[in-house]
C-alpha cells in the first residue's frame, strides 16, 4: 500500500501511532544534505571560502581526517538513529494489524536483503572491473536493522545493556586482539578494522573507513528504535529523549577528553558512537517538540517530499548521478554558463544546485504521483 503523503499527516496528534511529520522532516533533512554532497556542491563552495572565514564553516560539510568531530561526522549516525526510529512505528503497526513475528522477522529479513544489495552494487562496478565492498552505509544499515528487530521485543534496559556489550565487545577486539601489524586500535591502516577488512575483502580502505563499524554503529540504529518507543509509549518523551541525549553526550566525551578512547568516526570508536547517539537524541527531540508538539508544520515540505522516497532518492544520486546525471548536467549547464563569462567558480556552484534542483523535482513529481518506493 502506499505510504500517507505527509499533508495528511498534519491532522494527526503526536501521541498517535501513526508516522510523525518530524521524522519524514528529519529524514529528508539528511537526504537533502547527502543529495547536494554528490553534487560536489560542498567540494565548490570549501575551493571558493579558502584563506576566508568561511572556510571554517565549509570544512564541518566533509569527514574529519581522524581524530576529532565535525558536523558531516553526524549525518550518517542520523541515518541510521532515524531508520531505527521509523522501525519502531512500523512494528507498531504491525502489531496493531495481529502480524505474528516470524511475519514481521520475513519483511525484516527481505528488507535487509535488499539493503545489503544494493549497498554492495553501489561500488561494484568501477573502471577497472567489479569490486566488492562493505563500507556503504546500506550494507552497514542492512545488519544494524536486522540486529535490532531481533531485539525489540526485549526490555529497554535489556537493550541499554545489549548496546553497552556491543561498545565493550569494540573495545576489546580493538584493544586486546593484539595482531601483528594491525595490535595499534586507534592507528589508521593498523587496527583491528583494517585487518577485518583484509579478511572480509581482501583490501583495506586507504581513507580509514572499516566494515566492522556495524557492530558500535549497530547501537545508533538500536537507540533510535529505543527513542521511537518513547515517542509512542511514554507520557513526556521530550524529557526522557533530552535526559539520554545529554547522558550519552557527557560519557562520549568524557571518553575522548580523558584520553581513554578517541572520537574517530572512520573507526566509529565508543566514545565516537555515545557523542554522535547523544546528538541524534538531542535532534529529534528539537524536531519532535518544534514540529509535533509546538505545531511548527509550514515551510517543511521541501525536506518531507524528499524524506518519503528517501532510498529512491539515495540510490539514484549514488548510482545513476555519480555514473551519467551529474555529468550529462554539467555537459549542459556549464557549457550554456561559459557563454556568459560567469566566473568558473560561480560556474561549478550553480551546476550543483541545477543538478540537485532536477534530483528534488523528481522527488517531487513521484510525490505528486503517490509513488513511494520502499525496501
Amino acid at each position: 500500500m502506499p505510504e500517507t503523503p505527509a499533508t495528511d499527516l498534519l491532522q494527526k496528534s503526536p501521541a498517535s501511532n501513526a508516522r510523525l511529520l518530524s521524522l519524514d522532516f528529519l529524514r529528508g533533512f539528511i537526504m537533502v544534505l547527502l543529495a547536494m554532497e554528490s553534487t560536489y556542491l560542498y567540494e565548490h563552495l570549501h575551493q571558493q571560502a579558502k584563506g576566508t572565514l568561511l572556510e571554517m564553516l565549509t570544512a564541518q560539510f566533509f569527514h574529519h581526517p581522524w581524530h576529532g568531530l565535525r558536523f558531516w561526522d553526524l549525518i550518517q549516525p542520523g541515518f541510521m538513529f532515524i531508520a531505527g526510529t521509523a522501525m519502531a512505528y512500523s512494528l507498531q503497526k504491525q502489531a496493531e494489524k495481529g502480524l505474528h513475528w516470524n511475519d514481521s522477522f520475513r519483511k525484516t529479513l527481505k528488507r535487509c536483503f535488499w539493503l545489503f544489495f544494493w549497498g554492495v552494487l553501489n561500488y561494484a562496478v568501477r573502471d577497472h572491473g567489479l569490486s566488492f565492498e562493505l563500507w556503504n552505509v546500506l550494507t552497514q544499515l542492512s545488519f544494524t536493522t536486522l540486529v535490532a528487530f531481533l531485539i525489540h521485543n526485549w526490555k529497554p534496559s535489556y537493550q541499554v545493556m545489549f548496546c553497552a556489550g556491543l561498545l565493550v565487545l569494540t573495545e576489546i577486539l580493538y584493544r586486546f586482539t593484539g595482531l601483528p601489524g594491525f595490535d595499534q586500535p586507534f592507528t589508521d591502516q593498523h587496527n583491528f578494522g583494517n585487518w577485518m577488512d583484509l579478511v572480509l575483502m581482501n583490501k583495506i580502505n586507504p581513507d580509514g573507513w572499516v566494515a566492522i563499524n556495524c557492530l558500535p554503529t549497530a547501537v545508533h540504529t538500536i537507540g533510535g528504535l529505543l527513542a521511537g518507543k518513547v515517542l509512542i509509549e511514554a507520557k513526556e518523551p521530550i524529557k526522557k529523549l533530552l535526559a539520554w541525549g545529554f547522558i550519552c553526550l557527557a560519557i562520549g566525551y568524557a571518553l575522548d577528553w580523558t584520553g581513554i578512547t578517541p572520537v574517530i568516526k572512520r573507526i566509529a570508536t565508543t566514545s565516537f558512537t555515545l557523542a554522535t547517539l547523544g546528538w541524534c537524541l538531542l535532534g529529534l527531540a528539537a524536531a519532535y517538540w518544534w514540529i509535533d508538539i509546538r505545531n511548527h508544520k509550514k515551510r517543511l515540505f521541501f525536506f518531507t517530499v524528499v524524506g518519503m522516497n528517501s532510498i529512491f532518492i539515495y540510490l539514484f544520486f549514488e548510482i545513476v548521478g555519480h555514473r551519467w546525471f551529474n555529468g550529462y548536467t554539467a555537459a549542459v549547464t556549464n557549457g550554456l554558463m561559459s557563454m556568459t563569462g560567469m566566473p568558473e567558480g560561480l560556474m561549478h556552484i550553480l551546476t550543483s544546485l541545477s543538478i540537485f534542483a532536477l534530483e528534488w523535482g523528481l522527488c517531487y513529481f513521484l510525490y505528486k504521483k503517490r509513488i513511494f518506493f520502499k525496501l
